[in-house]
């Protein structure tokens, strides 16, 4: 099988994954030994919402990459494995937060082999949805570490929040950089970060609101150089 066909093949099968958990809304509270409710290290309900775009967006760019067979070829591997585990990761987040910490970190970093290797050709079919996809697996990987370490103990709800919010801020502004392309990538991070403020603010958590504006704001220059390349 052509590897396009099979990166359309799993960008469909991870579109249809929320179908094998209807209602998924999250990590039950009570997966953890400690109930993780409303902890401040997650984003306001509203950020999900992103997956529409993300699923629909990955979708369209396989199918214009079949027409890419070449140009393509170097991204493919690293993005349909990423595909393959994200397909996988609601089942498995209903099981265990673990393994679906485990399982978005690998997703992460195919992912970011993927974007490193998109091609400079076609950026809104396969940079910039690669970027998108990225960017926000950026910031949900910090957060499951968030909500294992509070979850389990490790560490308070807000210590977890301000450490795995900065290491999102760290991580992407790094990517970002020395990637220097592909300003969907920090556009995702920015709407993760508000997310996360929005979530925090007027609350006793309002630290870790400044804190994730403050690494929005940041984001901003790192975004904007990447959007004239």
């Amino acid at each position: 099988m052509p590897l396009a066909v099979l990166v359309l093949i799993l960008s469909i099968a991870f579109a249809a994954s929320p179908l094998l958990v209807p209602g998924f809304g999250g990590f039950d509270p009570n997966q953890f030994p400690i109930p993780q409710d409303s902890p401040p290290v997650q984003p306001a309900g509203y950020a999900f919402s992103i997956w529409g775009l993300i699923y629909l967006w990955l979708i369209a760019s396989a199918l214009f990459g079949l027409k890419r067979a070449a140009e393509w070829t170097a991204m493919r591997p690293a993005l349909a494995v990423s595909l393959a585990i994200g397909a996988t990761w609601l089942p498995v987040a209903m099981l265990s937060p673990i393994w679906a910490a485990i399982l978005i970190w690998a997703m992460l970093v195919t992912a970011l082999i993927a974007l490193v290797r998109a091609p400079m050709i076609d950026k809104p079919w396969a940079a910039w949805p690669i970027g998108l996809y990225t960017g926000w697996l950026s910031a949900a990987s910090c957060v499951s570490l968030g909500l294992l370490a509070a979850g389990y103990g490790w560490m308070s709800q807000q210590t977890a929040a301000y450490v795995f919010v900065g290491l999102a801020i760290l991580l992407a502004m790094v990517v970002q950089s020395l990637l220097n392309r592909t300003p969907t990538y920090g556009l995702t991070v920015i709407w993760a970060l508000i997310a996360v403020a929005v979530h925090n603010w007027d609350s006793a958590t309002t630290g870790v609101a400044w804190l994730a504006l403050i690494g929005a704001v940041a984001m901003v220059l790192p975004m904007v150089r990447s959007a004239r390349v």
